[in-house]
Formats: structure tokens, C-alpha cells, sequence
């Protein structure tokens, strides 16, 4: 399950992030670059970061788990859409936790079910959601007011009255993980217990660069970058989890967070992983590394 939902994942991501184009002469650049602006205005290239889809591929149904929709509003009234999946299967009984799963930039919570899913099956309840813009949710996806939506999804889940308030986890994938950080350091998160990234960004210039040069750098902003936020995590446990064959979002990117996080920090380093397969690697080694660290983290 994990290896064709990780792929179709893997899929969608795949060209919304190009290989990087040979750079162009410093002159033509700089023509390019204005061209682009008057085309785009200032920043206008932030919106390329986002590849909203409003289907339903697949629900956790499709998987044989349990589950129910939830619908929660942002700090400005958007509604969002939602997916509480309750720990069931094996594991069934009082949750070990609860984890918040913040979904990468392409499609939606249908898309990414296989990051998550296993977790179920582990002991842990997991609330995925949608952004503005994406799936079933309401508004238009914007920078500031998705940062609004991963605490949003938090509010909603700290009450309801089937988990445990104290024993929360954030989890985040791709853009999932490099908003969360930025979302969680504005403010405390009360019964936030530890938070987990794979295959984050540090930021939003960088990543243009990558694909764009510096005509791309030119069209995005950094406001908002993880890698301003990052340290502000502390003292909330973090793990910073990528693969060292990413393709997407370069492994300098998790380095570069880790660098910027104070301690207490943990980084993976998954040899051979690509952006969106760490779950695969070395026969699930980095599931069984999450869970103990996890386990750790949660220990009363």
C-alpha cells in the first residue's frame, strides 16, 4: 500500500518540480527576469509553489480503515476539510497518540494517504486535512493563511473528546513539513509533544533558484521561510527526516534546517532516498527508526 501511494505522490510532484535548466547569460537573465515581473508582478511566482487538486482518489475506506469527516474553520473562517482516522487494526485500543499530518503541495489528502495510514496500524489516531484552495476546502490558497490552516487543524483536534489532548505530534511531508515549522514556532501548541519533517524545504528562494535560477529567485519571496523559523521549534523535540537522493527538494535543504534548529534535534539521513520513498528504504528502516523515536518522545 505504501509503495503505489508514495509513487502516485512521487508522480504528481514530479512536474511540479523540473531538473534544474542550464542558467542563461548574466544579461539574458537579467531580461528574463524583468520580463517575468512585468508578466507576474512582484512575487508573483509564489502561487507556482502550489498544485492544488480537488479529487478524491482514494479514502482510507479503499484501505479498510475506519474513518470520518471533519470539517474545522482558519483563524479568518475558511472552512477546511478534513480526515480523522482513528487507531484501529492491530493496534486498536487507547492511542499511543495523535498525530496532525500536513500534506505536501500537490493534489489532495487523497493523494497522500500512504505517509500516513501505516501509522493507524502502529497505535496512533492521525487527522489529515486540506488546505484553503485544496480538495474540499474552502478560499484560495495563500502563504500566510495555510500557516493559519496547520494550527486551525490543531485547534479542532485538541478538542475533541476521543483522544488524548496531552499526546500530540505533528508530521509534515514536503511543503506539509516546511509550513508546519514556521506555523508551530509563532506560538505554542498546547499538548504538542514532538514534530517531525521529511523532505521539508528551508526555503522558498532556494527552491526557485533550483528550478528557475536566479529568474525564478527573482519572482518569489522568502517571507515566511522554514529556515527563519526553525530554531523557534525549541524545546519541542524535532526530527528532521530526507532522503540523500531527493530529487525534488535537495538534501542541502534538510541539512540547512537542521543546521538552523536548536536542540533537542535529530536528523535522518535516508541513503538512496528519493523525495518521496524514505517509507520504503532499507526494508522500512526509517518507520521503524520513527516509531522509537516517537515511543521516546511520548513516554509519560
Amino acid at each position: 500500500m505504501a509503495r503505489w501511494l508514495a509513487w502516485i505522490w512521487l508522480g504528481l510532484t514530479a512536474w511540479c518540480w523540473a531538473d534544474e535548466p542550464k542558467p542563461a547569460p548574466a544579461d539574458g537573465n537579467a531580461q528574463l527576469a524583468k520580463l517575468a515581473e512585468a508578466l507576474l508582478g512582484k512575487n508573483g511566482g509564489n502561487q507556482f509553489f502550489y498544485f492544488p487538486t480537488h479529487d478524491v482518489p482514494a479514502t482510507p475506506k479503499n484501505w479498510g480503515f475506519r474513518f470520518e469527516e471533519v470539517n474545522f474553520k482558519s483563524k479568518d473562517g475558511t472552512a477546511l476539510s478534513g480526515w480523522f482516522v482513528p487507531v484501529q487494526g492491530k493496534q486498536k485500543g487507547k492511542a499511543k497518540g495523535t498525530i496532525v499530518f500536513s500534506h505536501g503541495n500537490a493534489g489532495s489528502i487523497g493523494h497522500h494517504l500512504g505517509f500516513h495510514l501505516w501509522l493507524v496500524d502502529e497505535g496512533y489516531n492521525v487527522l489529515t486535512y486540506d488546505y484553503r484552495g485544496f480538495g474540499k476546502s474552502a478560499g484560495k490558497v495563500d502563504r500566510r493563511g495555510m500557516l493559519d490552516d496547520v494550527r486551525a487543524a490543531f485547534d479542532y483536534v485538541v478538542k475533541r473528546p476521543d483522544i488524548d489532548p496531552g499526546r500530540l505530534v505533528s508530521m509534515g511531508h514536503s511543503l506539509g513539513g516546511a509550513k508546519s515549522l514556521v506555523a508551530l514556532s509563532e506560538a505554542p501548541v498546547r499538548g504538542l509533544r514532538a514534530v517531525v519533517t521529511d523532505a521539508a524545504f528551508a526555503s522558498y528562494q532556494a527552491m526557485a533558484r533550483q528550478l528557475g535560477g536566479e529568474v525564478g529567485a527573482k519572482l518569489v519571496s522568502d517571507e515566511w521561510a522554514p529556515k527563519d523559523s526553525v530554531a523557534k521549534i525549541a524545546p519541542l523535540p524535532l526530527l528532521i527526516v530526507h532522503g540523500t537522493n531527493d530529487e525534488v527538494v535537495p538534501f542541502s535543504q534538510g541539512k540547512q534546517l537542521f543546521e538552523a534548529a536548536k536542540e533537542p534535534k535529530t536528523m535522518f539521513q535516508v541513503k538512496g532516498g528519493h523525495h518521496g520513498d524514505s517509507l520504503l528504504r532499507n526494508d522500512g528502516a526509517y518507520r521503524k527508526k520513527l516509531l522509537v523515536w516517537l515511543a521516546a518522545k511520548l513516554a509519560d
